[in-house]
């Protein structure tokens, strides 16, 4: 199984014209199989308490566009046309939901929204099995399929031009970067391999992107005594 893992992420790249557009962005794939699916639980409940507070403590009144990964982030989406105000980087979108209340999803959802806050930087989670070869981040010609929800009903919308995206050979997995994650390869409480993405501007250093990876790991293993990991970073 982790040959299958370690394939799947050597499939996986970025494209040159996204590290033109930041030449200081780098990802960590993190690919996990053998978890045991299952909904929220007072251990995702008691992760989503602590990233709660550490927000607070961050904020201290303050503004979650000043702090510093989250302007990185403002300034990534400005690069390629995007309005930050109107879509926001996930992990701005949680950290202002950790002010009122961060969402109660399932397992694995919960786990990767509380690493995402208590370490400041976007992470997304994709249902491996639902892939249809490797995922690569592109900067989008404009007519790849991203299916969706619209007031209640499923829809297929198409990227701007130039936005980046996550793709897979079927589709946009995720538009604007880390904004909004497509419904074909989202996490389910059936889930039982997945994809995770935590991706770092400066100045985040790649010791602190580490460092959540660590953290994200040591508590997805819970979900599964056998789990299988494996893991690539990428750089510029």
């Amino acid at each position: 199984m982790t040959d299958r893992l370690d394939s799947f992420l050597a499939g996986s790249y970025v494209a040159d014209e996204v590290h033109e557009l930041r030449p200081d962005y780098r990802v960590l794939l993190i690919a996990v199989s053998g978890l045991q699916p299952g909904v929220s639980d007072d251990d995702s409940e008691d992760l989503l308490r602590q990233a709660e507070a550490a927000t607070a403590d961050a904020l201290q009144g303050g503004k979650p566009e000043d702090l510093p990964h989250i302007a990185a982030w403002r300034e990534a989406y400005r690069a390629f046309g995007s309005k930050p105000q109107r879509t926001r980087n996930s992990v701005e979108a949680l950290t202002r939901r950790a002010e009122t209340g961060l969402p109660r999803v399932n397992r694995l959802t919960d786990i990767y929204n509380a690493v995402s806050v208590l370490h400041q930087l976007p992470v997304g989670g994709e249902d491996l099995d639902k892939y249809q070869g490797s995922p690569h981040l592109i900067r989008a010609r404009g007519d790849e399929p991203f299916d969706t929800s619209a007031g209640g009903e499923l829809v297929v919308e198409y990227p701007d031009p130039g936005e980046v995206v996550w793709c897979d050979d079927k589709g946009v997995t995720c538009r604007r970067w880390n904004w909004r994650q497509g419904r074909r390869t989202q996490l389910t409480d059936e889930t039982t391999s997945a994809l995770f993405i935590l991706d770092a501007l400066d100045p985040m250093t790649d010791e602190q992107l580490l460092a959540a990876a660590d953290d994200l790991i040591a508590h997805v293993r819970r979900l599964g005594p056998d789990m299988q990991v494996a893991s690539r970073l990428i750089g510029p």
